[in-house]
């Protein structure tokens, strides 16, 4: 696809490389904003679900392939969403809105410059800009990653892919310094399914001269979004949305527009937020086939789950029934779930054992519940969940992004005010979250404290 600039407002600058701009250091220019929930009301009505900030982040890294103008739209207006613009702009890559979800993209002028820790501390996904870089420039310099608080979540998937298709990786003072003359196709088998790896691998293999097969490849529909993305840039790549991946790396890629798949945890923390009130309500802008393994769950839980082509809408039980949830790559039950079902189950009826097999470390959000009277006990990566008539609110602090969905949650049907701090985790990954649940009914607001 070709965009002529002067439909972007992007200016178009000539080819000389300027210096990269100082990185402005986010960690604490943080929102200081509150969510107030006073609970008990029971949700009714629709829902719009934005697009997925998981698919969002290394289409906008992956623009750094080729250069050229791109045009994206159902872009969520997300934390994430900007930093990645932010850490973008370091390079060269240009970017404007033209409305609130859409976007456009500049990278003619992308050059090399270096990821850094100021940036790349506060988002996770930052890490998906080492492909890209790599691919185009021969080579990368970019920080260890930061994100969300609980347990590491080692790049070494992404570091040995690197080093398959050719290049030389070292680890200097918190760095990971990537360089290579040419990428080479390889075949490349992940011990485990790394849904960050096997997107920087791909982004890599994409301009790697032959073939290049990833085996145990994550499925999840994020990655079936990069890939169609990727191959509307002129890749071949052959098994997506399965664990086996073939790419036929390209010479010469081009620009090309992506409309962003629907956020389907988003999508699943409103249903969510519908059973644990009791509630009835519909998710719009939804993509069905992606939320298989919540719908089970829901169902087992008593709900009443109407699935539509764009849309699905949930009815909730009296009070939900226990559950046994075990997370799993897709698709399985998401890890991204598991707070937000952990908050439900916190007032379901009996005992409800959740284990994560994803992360062995992800319940920092127990404590928090615990405060609200959940009755939670957890020894290793299995949490036993006994549930109890009523949750009371209590000022709680989050510690994660869906750490925040499950205190909100818990918060909805919690007697009295719940009052959730640290709530910049939130805004990276749900968009409005609290006008979109005030429009089902809920008591809730933003509070700057």
């Amino acid at each position: 696809m070709s965009v002529d600039a002067k439909q972007t407002g992007i200016r178009k600058k000539g080819s000389k490389a300027q210096p990269a701009p100082k990185a402005e250091d986010t960690s604490e220019a943080v929102s200081m904003d509150e969510v107030w929930i006073e609970g008990g009301r029971k949700l009714r009505g629709s829902v719009p679900v934005s697009g997925s900030k998981n698919a969002t982040l290394p289409i906008l890294a992956a623009t750094l392939l080729a250069p050229g103008i791109y045009r994206f739209t159902n872009v969520p207006n997300l934390k994430d969403v900007s930093t990645m613009l932010e850490l973008l702009s370091l390079f060269g890559v240009r970017s404007k809105r033209d409305d609130d979800h859409g976007l456009f993209v500049d990278s003619t002028n992308a050059r090399n410059a270096e990821a850094p820790y100021e940036l790349v501390k506060t988002m996770r996904a930052s890490v998906y800009v080492l492909g890209p870089l790599l691919a185009r420039f021969g080579e990368a310099r970019v920080s260890l990653p930061g994100g969300c608080a609980w347990g590491p979540r080692p790049v070494d998937l992404h570091i040995k892919g690197m080093q398959k298709l050719g290049a030389e990786v070292e680890i200097e003072h918190g760095y990971i310094v990537a360089r290579c003359d040419k990428l080479r196709g390889s075949h490349i088998s992940f011990e485990i399914s790394s849904v960050g790896a096997t997107g920087n691998i791909l982004m890599a293999a994409a301009v790697a001269e032959g073939e290049t097969v990833i085996e145990n490849a994550a499925c999840e529909p994020e990655i079936e979004a990069l890939a169609q993305f990727l191959v509307s840039t002129g890749v071949g790549i052959d098994g997506v949305g399965t664990p086996r991946l073939t790419i036929h790396g390209a010479r010469h890629l081009h620009p090309a527009d992506a409309a962003m798949i629907p956020d389907r945890i988003e999508a699943g923390t409103f249903l969510a937020a519908a059973v644990i009130t009791g509630g009835d309500v519909e998710a719009t802008n939804v993509e069905p086939d992606h939320l298989g393994a919540v719908f089970g769950k829901l169902e087992e839980a008593g709900a009443e789950v109407y699935v539509g082509e764009r849309s699905v809408r949930v009815r909730a039980p009296d009070r939900p029934q226990a559950l046994r949830v075990a997370t799993a790559p897709y698709p399985g039950f998401p890890t991204d779930m598991q707070a937000q079902f952990m908050a439900l189950l916190s007032v379901a009826g009996g005992t409800s054992v959740i284990t994560d097999t994803i992360y062995q470390d992800r319940f920092t959000h127990v404590a928090e519940l615990q405060r609200l009277g959940a009755d939670i006990r957890v020894e290793g990566n299995t949490a036993t969940v006994h549930g109890v008539p009523s949750l009371s609110g209590a000022p709680v602090m989050a510690t994660d992004l869906r750490a925040s969905a499950a205190l909100i949650l818990a918060g909805l049907v919690a007697q009295k005010e719940t009052r959730v701090s640290r709530i910049y985790h939130l805004d990276r990954g749900y968009e409005r979250i609290e006008e979109k649940l005030q429009g089902l009914g809920a008591a809730i607001r933003r509070v700057r404290v």
